[in-house]
């Protein structure tokens, strides 16, 4: 168990250094045409540059010395100045949110355990004075210090460095600890195509990129309940749904729901729309549908309840969430059959589901 928990935290300090782009030059796509000095990019384009990862792509590392150390990354979404990026390790999945505020790199939120996706980068949780990651000028010798006194240093630009994924001209970073120092190579367009972690009793841990697998979604295995009117129980499906980066959870989730499973019925009819679908942070999920939710739902007291059971266990297990508050049009739900008072839950229920 120790050893697990100083892997772990191992691993928790390199994702927090990992998750900006490089301002090297990149080896495999050299320029046709020799620098024009008179014509280098200003500073805040460069830095720009720094968070150009690409989208609809899946990052591949390969590591060594932990057994976190290898892990993927995918872009979630890229909002105006942010980039939400998620890595996962085959342990956990930690999203973070990067944006440029006067000439730095700012990691603006951290936040692990999130298996559901959904755009952070206009949440209220961001913190603008959060940790620097990056900072102008992007010069060798540039320099700051962290809140928790670590000190962060531009050590390298134009540096050669050979990755599986391909030979990149990289700017480095290191952070030195107490106890550690942290060492970041970035590539142009590309992002982290190496980090090493370096601790003062010798250990060593790697993380190196090792592919770039492009036009590949984000693929999420999710729970969907579905009600079956033969045997009146509710039955549960994996299906692999697809994110592209900038695709919009709520769409994917409308568009899944109106989909004839076999044996199964729809969960809301082909005109229905989900309006907003969202985690709130009293922990519990809030989606607003049209009204014409339940005119196009059709169905008696008994179906009409078994429907709104297997939305409401969908989305909570995709949340981890154990109320769902649900509206149309945000009104609370009214139908005839149920009436919902205006702050009242429905409440995840497995009492009456069926596995697979």
């Amino acid at each position: 168990m120790k050893k697990r928990t100083l892997m772990m935290g191992v691993f928790s300090v390199l994702l927090s250094l990992i998750f900006l782009g490089g301002c090297g030059t990149n080896q495999n796509n050299p320029p046709n045409e020799p620098p024009n000095n008179s014509e280098q990019p200003a500073q805040e384009d460069m830095l720009a540059n720094c968070l150009a990862y690409q989208e609809n792509t899946k990052y591949v590392y390969e590591g060594q010395g932990n057994e976190y150390a290898s892990f993927t990354t995918y872009v979630d979404y890229f909002k105006g100045d942010k980039v939400q990026l998620r890595t996962n390790n085959g342990g956990t999945e930690t999203v973070r949110v990067l944006g440029l505020n006067a000439g730095q790199m700012i990691q603006l939120l951290a936040q692990g355990e999130t298996y559901y996706r959904e755009d952070l980068t206009q949440s209220s949780k961001l913190n603008s004075n959060g940790e620097v990651l990056l900072k102008e000028p992007l010069t060798k010798g540039t320099s700051w210090t962290l809140a928790d006194n670590r000190k962060r240093t531009i050590t390298n630009v134009d540096m050669d460095l050979s990755t599986p994924a391909g030979a990149y001209k990289v700017i480095e970073v290191t952070t030195e600890g107490k106890d550690n120092t942290i060492m970041d190579y970035y590539a142009p367009g590309v992002g982290l195509v190496k980090t090493v972690y370096k601790g003062s009793d010798g250990y060593e841990v790697t993380s190196t990129l090792s592919k770039l697998e492009k036009n590949t979604p984000l693929v999420q295995q999710v729970k969907i309940y579905y009600p079956n009117i033969d045997d009146g129980k509710i039955h549960t499906t994996n299906i692999p749904l697809s994110f592209k980066t900038n695709d919009i959870t709520k769409q994917i989730f409308e568009d899944e729901f109106k989909k004839q499973a076999a044996n199964h019925g729809k969960l809301i009819g082909e005109n229905v729309k989900i309006k907003s679908l969202y985690l709130n942070q009293d922990g519990r999920v809030y989606v607003d549908f049209t009204k014409n939710f339940v005119t196009e739902m059709n169905a008696g007291a008994g179906y009409e309840g078994m429907i709104l059971q297997s939305i409401v266990n969908t989305l909570g297990n995709y949340y981890g969430a154990s109320e769902i508050y649900l509206t149309m049009e945000g009104e609370p739900y009214a139908s005839g059959h149920i009436e919902m008072k205006k702050g009242e839950f429905f409440k995840v229920n497995m009492d009456n589901v069926v596995e697979g």
